[in-house]
């Protein structure tokens, strides 16, 4: 289980011993910038699990939020179907960590909206593939495990999430665009887009600036999907990713997505 993230964990991925891990597999959680790793273990046919950092879930302040336990014990300790569920109340801001008063209430949190569903008229099922927006834009420019040929990834699920540095929505555009462009978007019948983080130390939005940033989020992606993959179902605002409570989600793992229903179900 990674501690937390970072930034430079694809400078590690040429010191790997492909054929150790591969011979000994493990499963791993992090996300962020461990979208690296995800990426790598899926490369080598082994499922791994976006979420669930030490730091910033297992430790999370107080106590882990109810619905975060939930997955994270279904996905250390179960085997099979797993139905994930909306947060009635979710929360993207912080406290000091060096302030022990942090850790003793519960943090704040504002009502959720639910998830949004955009053209949600079939059931999908396929392999998970995905994670941090940004660091797959990375991946993509290193050239590194990311298949040139889309093909690899056709019937799959897309999930993708955006990380407290705030990508802005034009920049989000601008990645998703190139996807397009490379021929990967159209190759996914379903997009799962995480919760966006709306607030940092750097930029402590209020109530409306977070619900701006989040409202041109969704529009920059939807614009993307519109010229790229224009039959895609997606869902927005689903609890993964940077936000709490965060739900697990299987990199390479069966994902079930049930448009009609509004359900969403995972296999651990």
């Amino acid at each position: 289980m990674a501690s937390i993230g970072g930034d430079d964990q694809i400078t590690v991925l040429p010191l790997l011993d492909r054929e150790l891990i591969h011979a000994n597999p493990k499963p791993f959680f992090g996300y962020s910038d461990n979208t690296n790793l995800l990426i790598f273990l899926y490369n080598l046919g082994i499922v791994s699990y976006h979420g669930a950092g030490v730091m910033t879930e297992i430790g999370r302040p107080y106590a882990l939020h109810p619905l975060t336990a939930g997955s994270v014990r279904a996905a250390l300790f179960t085997s099979g179907p797993y139905e994930l569920r909306p947060t009635q109340r979710y929360r993207d801001t912080a406290r000091d960590w060096a302030d022990a008063a942090t850790f003793e209430a519960e943090p704040d949190s504002q009502p959720a909206d639910g998830w949004i569903w955009h053209q949600p008229e079939r059931l999908v099922e396929g392999r998970g593939w995905g994670g941090n927006l940004e660091i797959l834009s990375w991946l993509l420019m290193a050239d590194r495990e990311i298949e040139r040929d889309p093909a690899a990834y056709e019937g799959s699920v897309l999930f993708l999430e955006t990380s407290e540095e705030m990508p802005s929505a034009e920049e989000v555009f601008r990645i998703l665009r190139n996807m397009g462009e490379r021929g990967l978007l159209a190759r996914f019948p379903v997009l799962l887009m995480g919760r966006a983080k709306a607030w940092s130390f750097e930029q402590p939005n209020d109530t409306e600036a977070k619900r701006r940033y989040t409202s041109e989020q969704r529009q920059a992606v939807l614009h993307a999907l519109a010229a790229y993959a224009p039959d895609i179902m997606a869902v927005f605002d689903v609890d993964f990713g940077h936000t709490d409570p965060q739900l697990v989600i299987p990199y390479g793992g069966l994902i079930s997505v049930d448009g009609p229903a509004r359900r969403i179900t995972v296999t651990y």
